[in-house]
């Protein structure tokens, strides 16, 4: 059974992971999260015995801060840029206090106003998918626990239940790790 413990300790085995949870107190970011793919992909690569940074796109990283403007969130981007740039990854930082000011030009649909970090990571698509790792406190944030990324399972988040985004999502995983079973969505279950 992966435990919050095992999460951690094989997530940080990823050595860009570690790097940046190293280097992310250097940018002063409140509330400030490793997310989404490089955790749970990390763990699938283990499961599937292939090297841990395989598949990952882009890490994620999540902080909130009130000052909502552009420029902002550039300057902080920028700042990261700087800071990984020896690392030769995507590094995709997003101030949650802002997502609903573009999250429907780019997506579609309504998108609340969050009080939050761990609020945007409650939104992924994929119920197993939402996972944190505060850079401060190396504290594991699982609000619907680890069994689903465990086990594979790949099931819509009712928290934000967008069908076709699910889908997209869910078969571009299960086209880099085949074993990955999607769960057909129970309407009648939201």
């Amino acid at each position: 059974m992966l435990t919050t413990e095992n999460f951690l300790n094989l997530t940080l085995e990823n050595v860009i992971n570690i790097e940046l949870v190293s280097r992310l107190p250097q940018l002063g970011l409140d509330q400030c999260m490793l997310t989404a793919g490089c955790l749970f992909q990390t763990i699938w690569n283990h499961q599937s015995k292939l090297p841990l940074t395989w598949g990952i796109k882009d890490y994620d990283v999540f902080y909130f801060d009130k000052d909502l403007s552009f420029e902002a969130e550039n300057k902080i981007i920028n700042s990261a840029q700087e800071l990984f740039r020896d690392l030769d990854i995507n590094v995709e930082l997003k101030n949650q206090a802002r997502v609903h000011l573009w999250y429907s030009s780019r997506f579609g649909g309504q998108y609340p106003k969050l009080e939050s970090t761990k609020e945007g990571i409650d939104r992924y698509l994929i119920s197993g998918t939402c996972l944190g790792l505060d850079v401060e406190t190396h504290q594991i944030y699982a609000p619907n626990g680890l069994s689903d990324t465990e086990q594979g399972i790949l099931r819509i988040n009712p928290k934000n239940y967008k069908l076709d985004l699910f889908y997209q999502k869910a078969k571009s995983y299960q086209d880099r790790w085949s074993w990955l079973e999607i769960i057909e969505p129970n309407p009648q279950a939201i």
